[in-house]
């Protein structure tokens, strides 16, 4: 069903993929928009290792809410810093694609956006403090996504 890479000796392996998704803070969530125009728009987001799962947080409404509802088939791009070989001109970047499918998380799982919450924000701070008063302040105003990976490919790509 999912292609294969086509240059398969840049694939990096599932473990360099995780990593990525769990070092890198955001990347490019792509989805059928209105009249089925391709919509990527860049988010946070968070990889739980638990279940092997992405999660992101959002406006309670808006375009991406509304593509997401009708169409559940997603792609996520995410991609490293990159890195220069010794007196080498060009970037050397990490990317991953998870395509999957995505649903919006119930209002009933209210453990569950809180665990969504923390871990998105852990990602850029980690003052307690603050946290815990993004949670009590923030939370109640967000909506936020689960996507289920289908398949992930990632690759080394040198830009020369």
């Amino acid at each position: 069903m999912f292609r294969e890479m086509r240059r398969f000796k840049q694939q990096i392996s599932n473990e360099d993929c995780i990593r990525i998704l769990k070092e890198q803070p955001r990347g490019v969530l792509s989805m059928l928009g209105d009249d089925d125009y391709p919509y990527g728009i860049p988010l946070d987001h968070w990889y739980c290792e638990e279940n092997g799962k992405l999660y992101f947080h959002c406006a309670k409404v808006g375009h991406k809410l509304d593509a997401v509802r009708k169409h559940d088939k997603v792609s996520y791009c995410v991609y490293d810093q990159g890195f220069r070989k010794d007196g080498d001109w060009a970037l050397n970047i990490r990317s991953v694609v998870v395509f999957g499918r995505i649903r919006v998380v119930d209002d009933a799982e209210e453990e569950l956006k809180r665990k969504i919450a923390a871990g998105v924000c852990r990602k850029f701070i980690d003052d307690e403090a603050f946290l815990q008063k993004e949670l009590t302040d923030a939370l109640p105003r967000a909506a936020f996504m689960e996507l289920s990976p289908e398949h992930m490919t990632g690759k080394l790509v040198n830009e020369s």
